[in-house]
Order: C-alpha cells, then sequence, then structure tokens
C-alpha cells in the first residue's frame, strides 16, 4: 500500500484564534464545525478500537486511532477500504465500508498486520450529499474478537451436545450391539463431515489389527497410517494423512476389559483439515463407541454362556441339539454321512461320591480336554450333562467313527489315571457310535436314541469299549 496523508487531518486547535483576529461571520461557523468535527474524532477515537471514514470510491481519507488494528494509519489513507476484509470475496461477505443504509452491531472479520484477524462490532452510516446520492461513510468498530470466541466456543458446545443427544437418542433405541454401532457412526460422520468411520481392535496387542465396524463406502487403504497415528496418540486425537491425501482423525480409547480400540475418520482428498472441535466430538463419540463395544462384548460373553456348560466349557445340550440339526440339514443336501458318539465315564459316581465334587470336577474337566485333543475344529464336542459327552463328526463314515472312538477308548483312562492310581475302579470310557445316511430320512431323536442304546449295551457288556449301532437298531 502506498502512502497517503496523515491518519488525523491537521485541524486548528478547539479554541484557537487565527492570525488577524477573532474568528466571525462565516470564517465563525467554519471555524465551529471544524472544532466540532474534531470533537467528534476526539469523542470516537477514546470509544472504540476502530474509527473511519470513506469517501465515494469506498477509499479512506479518516482513520482513528493511529495505529489502528496494528495498521499504521498512513499507510491506509487514500486505500481500498474492502483491502482490510479478512472474507473478501466470500459469498455473502459483509462490507461495513459501504453500508446500504445506517446499522448497528454488525459484525465483520478485519485483517492484522500480522496475518491475524479481529472480529469487530460496526456502527456504521452513509455520508449523503444535498441530493440524497450517498458520497462516503462514517463508522466505528468495537473489537469483539474475544466475545466472538467465547460465543463460537458455546455455540460449538451446544452443537455437540446436540449431536451427541442425538447418537444417544438412536443408541438407545437399539438393543443389538451392531446396530447401535451404527447409530452412533452414522450420525457422528454427519456431524463432522466424514467420508468414512472405522472401530479398529487389537491395537498395540502385538496381533494383527482388526476392523470391527465401519461406516461409510469402500474402506481405503487408510489402516497402516491410522495405525501409525494412534500408536504415538498418547490417549488424545491425533490428525494424520494417509498416503492417498486423505484427511484422518485418530482416536485411542481403552475399554474396561483392558482391550486397546482406535476410532478413526476420515476425509476425502482436499477434504477440509480437522479443527479443535472435531477433536473434542470425535474424542466424546468415542467414549460412546466404547461404550457399545463393552457392551457387545457382554452380549458375545452372554451368548456364550447360554451355550457352554459352565465347568468344562464344551457346548451344552441344548446349544448342541441346535446345532446338530442344523449339520444334519446341511450334510442332507451335499448327500454327506455324520457320525454322532455318546460318551459315557465309566465309574465316574464312586468316584464323585467316595472323593468329593472337587474330584469329580477335575475328571469331568480332564475329559473334556481329552476330547478337545481328539477332534477337528469342524467337530461338535458337547457335555450332555453329569458324566455323559457327545461327538459330531461331519462327514464320518462308520469305519471313520470306530476310529476316533478307539482313540478316545485308550487316551482317556489314561489322561484320568492319576485320578484313580490308589483305586481298583478306574475311570473309562463306554462309547456309542450311530451313523446317519443322507436320503433315508431318519429323525434326529431316532439317531439320539441309537447312539445312546449302543453306548449302554457297551456298558451291560463290560465297559472300556465302543459299539456302532447299525442302521434299523434300537427301533
Amino acid at each position: 500500500m502506498r502512502m497517503a496523508k496523515t491518519a488525523v487531518e491537521r485541524l486548528p486547535a478547539p479554541g484557537a484564534v487565527p492570525p488577524g483576529g477573532f474568528l466571525g461571520g462565516a470564517d465563525a461557523l467554519n471555524g465551529a464545525l471544524l472544532d466540532s468535527r474534531q470533537r467528534w474524532r476526539d469523542l470516537v477515537t477514546l470509544g472504540s478500537d476502530l474509527a473511519f471514514e470513506t469517501d465515494a470510491e469506498g477509499r479512506f481519507v479518516f482513520l482513528a486511532p493511529d495505529p489502528a488494528l496494528g495498521w499504521p494509519a498512513g499507510t491506509l489513507l487514500g486505500q481500498p477500504a474492502e483491502l482490510l476484509l479478512a472474507e473478501a470475496g466470500t459469498p455473502g461477505c459483509f462490507d461495513p465500508f459501504r453500508p446500504g443504509g445506517p446499522m448497528r452491531r454488525r459484525r465483520a472479520w478485519i485483517k492484522r498486520p500480522d496475518g491475524s484477524a479481529a472480529c469487530l462490532s460496526f456502527a456504521t452510516a452513509p455520508l449523503l450529499d444535498g441530493s440524497g446520492a450517498m458520497v462516503g461513510c462514517r463508522g466505528v468498530g468495537q473489537d469483539v474478537s474475544e466475545q466472538e470466541r467465547r460465543e463460537a466456543e458455546v455455540a460449538a458446545a451446544l452443537r455437540r451436545g446436540e449431536v451427541l443427544d442425538h447418537i444417544l437418542s438412536r443408541m438407545h433405541a437399539e438393543v443389538l450391539a451392531p446396530r447401535m454401532m451404527r447409530a452412533t457412526l452414522a450420525p457422528l460422520a454427519l456431524a463432522t463431515g466424514s467420508e468414512g468411520i472405522a472401530v479398529v481392535d487389537a491395537i498395540g496387542n502385538g496381533v494383527e489389527p482388526t476392523v470391527l465396524h465401519t461406516w461409510g463406502g469402500d474402506q481405503p487403504a487408510i489402516l497402516p497410517a491410522a495405525l501409525a497415528a494412534l500408536a504415538g496418540a498418547e490417549g488424545r486425537p491425533v490428525a494424520a494423512a494417509a498416503q492417498d491425501g486423505r484427511q484422518l482423525l485418530a482416536c485411542p480409547a481403552q475399554t474396561r476389559f483392558g482391550e486397546q480400540i482406535g476410532l478413526v475418520l476420515w476425509r476425502a482428498p482436499g477434504g477440509r483439515a480437522w479443527d479443535a472441535d472435531d477433536h473434542v466430538l470425535a474424542a466424546s463419540a468415542g467414549a460412546i463407541i466404547r461404550m457399545v463395544l463393552e457392551h457387545e462384548a457382554i452380549q458375545r460373553e452372554m451368548a456364550r454362556q447360554a451355550r457352554t456348560d459352565p465347568l468344562t466349557g464344551l457346548l451344552n445340550r441344548r446349544a448342541f441339539m441346535d446345532e446338530l440339526a442344523r449339520r444334519i440339514d446341511r450334510l442332507e443336501r451335499e448327500e454327506l454321512p455324520g457320525a454322532l458318539l455318546f460318551i459315557d465315564l465309566d465309574n465316574f459316581k464312586s468316584l464323585n461320591d467316595s472323593t468329593g465334587h472337587e474330584q469329580g470336577d477335575e475328571a469331568l474337566r480332564a475329559t473334556a480336554q481329552v476330547l478337545r485333543g481328539h477332534t477337528r475344529a469342524t467337530d461338535l464336542v458337547a457335555r450332555l450333562g453329569g458324566d455323559e459327552f457327545a461327538l459330531w463328526l461331519d462327514g464320518a463314515d462308520e469305519f471313520a467313527a470306530a476310529e476316533r472312538a478307539e482313540q478316545l477308548r485308550t487316551a482317556g483312562p489314561a489322561a484320568l489315571a492319576h485320578l484313580t492310581q490308589d483305586r481298583s475302579d478306574p475311570l473309562t470310557m463306554s462309547i456309542g457310535i450311530a451313523v446317519r445316511w443322507p436320503g433315508r430320512g431318519e429323525e434326529v431323536e431316532m439317531l439320539l436314541h441309537r447312539a445312546d442304546q449302543a453306548m449302554y449295551a457297551v456298558k451291560r457288556a463290560g465297559r472300556g469299549h465302543w459299539r456302532v449301532a447299525r442302521a434299523g437298531e434300537g427301533t
């Protein structure tokens, strides 16, 4: 900007007598006007952070105080006033230096010499000539930057509160954890302008991280950058950038069960950077997501307990029967057989009655361990109750089932020998086998009955052996 005349025009001091005598006539009137104008300028200078006048072209002809908002007044006089507008050129930008009429308490952001901006509350009025045409503008501005900042913080807090209230209301309307998570992530993405969100598990546990939940379109390759950001987050949200230019915001958290998790939000390439309000909102939402994950873990544990025998950790009777029906339906479609083994622990009642329930429980747990060690991941293993157990072998015929039964018949007593080493009645296994063939229409109840009858036939024959029930036996 070029140099111009001084900020405050040089006027005769109030009450000064010009050379040659007293003021009178037109001179007296002009002197009074000049004196009045000077007093106005002195007053607004004392009571405002910026006082100005512009001409018909919108150029400064008066500016006070000197300096004004850090600007030396002499550098601005004669310059277009709109050069001070921090938001010049943006749609809807308010220009206090060209008002359409008198106005008060309108705010605008003004540039400072150091590149920062100040928010001023303006009171301005146009200067009109005798015909009513605007020939300039006069106004004052008060720096309300701190007030604007506080109001913005309050408004941001209210917006965050509204978003969180909305998330909680939607989440409380759901029961299942996956739906609760969707009810949380969708509003969060909308409020933060996120292209997508991911909830990541197993952070820093020495295992491969797992994406538990996602929202948005196709997940970009953000995981490496997100994990790197989470590793250095130290409990607070951290902004980072992916290789494809996406802006990431990573928020670490820990559930009450000790699980290290991370909430990752991303914006499309070229999107705006994450601001402080985004950080606060993401951290608050992270606490809700942590609660949802804890709820999900509790639901998983409840479901596991509902299907699991608490002593051995094997499937219980109900879970075994439900899964057995599904397996048989699938094998029927695939035209494959399956084998059911009923296993009874011989001499268990004698051990339990003579040595106590603690020894008996140990025998049941050891039996479960033997069964696990001789089954595949696709097999079903269950404790039906008391000392009775069951196996289901997908795709197994009579020969495969008999081979498995023989392994258990020998491995079982060896694994349980330490519990009965001073007794004459060792723990052995009596095993009944029933194979179901596809296309014959055998119901589950008949299959169970055949295996049960084969097991009791072994016990009547002396125990510690296995027997295969032929189709049609036990009817």
